[in-house]
């Protein structure tokens, strides 16, 4: 079970003005997360374009998910960081000035969604040791809970405002909010200064293949850690496949059509859920530790899953969504904190971005995909079932990981 520090975080400067770099540039990007869609169909007309800046927020996981970790435990941290907010400024500043040059592209728009997402991943390989030196071990859990609470109020916010500023500034002239969000986030970042720069000497530092297995080996060779990355992938398969499908689903199901204004409500009960997971984990830390967690919360989120899959009423499916949102963030959020406190230092960046590239890269969009297949084939009910069957093995994996200890305690 974890412990806490006497010291509120909110006291802690070099964590506040983390927190407040996360929580601006988080802002930023919601509102670019719908005005790039929208600004790429509006310069093509293709939705296979538009599909394209959709994939570019995961597709860098599997691409460049062990290169980041590695490249972010052989620099200092926070210079890196810093680096990638400024070069994430250009790179989203170019497409508001080649708009109002007349050079603008969907070509253009795509490179940039594609660029920008791969910065923003060399940027998180930096956060996983950055925040462990900030607070320490024993706060990870109240810090990453933090972090996620704030990013997700500002992206319901983002998403929330992002129509009206398209509309007053078009989808172009909105970007420019984004690249003024990575600016100020360099500066929060370049303020924290209580973090020693950790640079291993040229000369001690192993070849780059042989410092990419080095993370892999802790990874596969950590039994726990290990177990709650399978666990983490099939959530994110489920994760996917819920965003994937959820408005199909309340066309044919829950008889919410076009531009019904629920459907944002449903999109908004899943992401607030994340508050409230933010606000549940480092109470649940405090009375168990993270495996054992995951015995419970687990199938909680599956009952929850199959309350939506069979209810035909919209408002009973926006509170088991909120809920559910509720116990995905719990999972997601304790995965990440056990990951940063068993790694060492030197080796943050490596496990927990090939853990990441795992469930981000490679469980949302598998997820999506096998649940729109699954649609197509048999029917929306049995697309969306998809993720409260993945969410359902990823509880029997806990349980039977769980038992095996039991029976073999000497293991």
């Amino acid at each position: 079970m974890s412990t806490t520090l006497t010291v509120p975080l909110r006291q802690v400067a070099g964590f506040r003005n983390f927190w407040l770099s996360r929580a601006v540039s988080g802002l930023g990007s919601a509102i670019t997360t719908v005005a790039l869609p929208v600004l790429v169909f509006q310069e093509s007309g293709s939705p296979l374009l538009v599909s394209l800046v959709a994939a570019s927020a995961t597709l860098p996981y599997l691409a460049f998910g062990l290169i980041a970790g590695a490249v972010s435990d052989r620099v200092d941290r926070r210079t890196l960081m810093i680096v990638t907010d400024v070069l994430n400024a250009l790179c989203i500043g170019s497409v508001p000035l080649a708009w109002a040059m007349g050079w603008l592209t969907a070509g253009h728009v795509v490179a940039v969604a594609f660029l920008s997402s791969s910065l923003a991943l060399f940027f998180d390989a930096g956060v996983y040791g950055f925040v462990p030196d900030i607070v320490g071990k024993e706060s990870l859990t109240q810090a990453n809970s933090a972090i996620y609470g704030a990013e997700t109020v500002v992206r319901i916010a983002g998403n929330a405002v992002a129509g009206g500023l398209i509309a007053l500034f078009r989808p172009a002239g909105t970007l420019a909010l984004d690249a003024l969000s990575f600016a100020v986030s360099a500066l929060f970042i370049r303020a924290v200064t209580s973090v020693a720069a950790r640079i291993a000497p040229a000369g001690t530092r192993p070849g780059f293949k042989e410092s990419i297995s080095e993370g892999l080996r802790f990874l596969a060779g950590h039994p726990t850690l290990r177990a709650m990355t399978v666990v983490g992938t099939l959530q994110s398969f489920s994760g996917g496949a819920i965003v994937g499908q959820l408005v199909v689903f309340a066309d044919r199901v829950l008889g919410i059509h076009g531009s019904d204004g629920r459907i944002g409500l449903l999109y908004m009960a899943w992401s607030a859920g994340g508050i409230g997971g933010s606000m549940l984990l480092p109470r649940l830390r405090r009375r168990f530790d993270a495996f054992p967690l995951l015995l419970w919360v687990l199938p909680v989120g599956a009952l929850l899953g199959l309350v939506v899959v069979l209810t035909t009423d919209w408002r009973i499916a926006l509170v088991a969504l909120a809920v559910w949102g509720t116990a995905y963030l719990v999972v997601l959020v304790n995965t990440m904190t056990y990951s940063q406190e068993v790694t060492p230092s030197e080796l943050q960046g490596r496990v927990n971005t090939t853990r990441r590239m795992l469930s981000s890269g490679l469980g949302v969009p598998l997820g999506a995909l096998v649940a729109s297949t699954i649609t197509l084939s048999v029917g929306i009910r049995a697309g969306m079932a998809t993720a409260v069957v993945s969410i359902t093995l990823a509880a029997v994996v806990v349980w039977a990981v769980q038992l095996r200890r039991r029976l073999s305690p000497a293991q």
